[in-house]
């Protein structure tokens, strides 16, 4: 995991794979259920939701301590990420609902959309939709800066909406050109 992964949140139905350092029988991979628990042998079900792996790995190696070891250490690295998802919509080849498979960026779900739409991509300004204590937040990007190393490439979260705007000049053309033909055919003798 990146750095920048510290701030994932673990959601229902995403697997988590929990290790205890030098205690093999306690390494496994288990999936986080609809309430956002997991069951682990000797401590029992552990709330995962809504924890960071960092927090979940702090919780687990506090209930060991607690009764079975002294000072276990535990890692907990998110496997798949299925409660995140993004949409991602605009001028780009595939619009749609992408699950995020851990920490994405802004260039990677840009990415699972296929890219932007060569064609149509106001590649300048990308803007990404965020709902936060039930306000609607946005904040607008350059993917052609990020691209170039001119920019960070921020975080999208679970229930992003990634639009990646049109070109209003290429938008026109592309208008023009498919109603061209029809104009053509009105105006063309009989």
């Amino acid at each position: 995991m990146r750095p920048d992964a510290a701030d994932y949140r673990i959601g229902a139905q995403d697997k988590v794979e929990i290790n205890v350092f030098g205690i093999d029988e306690l390494k496994r991979e288990v999936q986080v259920d609809s309430g956002g628990k997991v069951i682990l042998p000797l401590i029992g079900q552990v709330q995962a939701g809504g924890r960071t792996p960092a927090e979940l790995s702090n919780d687990i190696a506090g209930m060991l301590k607690k009764t079975y070891m002294k000072d276990p250490q535990v890692i907990v690295t998110v496997k798949e990420a299925q409660s995140q998802k993004v949409t991602v919509d605009g001028a780009v080849m595939q619009p749609g609902l992408y699950p995020l498979a851990g920490p994405t960026t802004l260039m990677q779900a840009v990415s699972l959309a296929r890219g932007p739409d060569p064609k149509l991509a106001n590649v300048k300004r990308v803007a990404i939709f965020r709902t936060v204590g039930g306000q609607r937040h946005s904040a607008f990007y350059n993917l052609a800066a990020i691209r170039a190393g001119k920019a960070d490439d921020p975080l999208v979260y679970g229930n992003d909406i990634v639009v990646v705007d049109t070109s209003g000049g290429k938008s026109f053309m592309q208008n023009f050109q498919g109603s061209f033909g029809l104009l053509g055919m009105l105006i063309a003798p009989w």
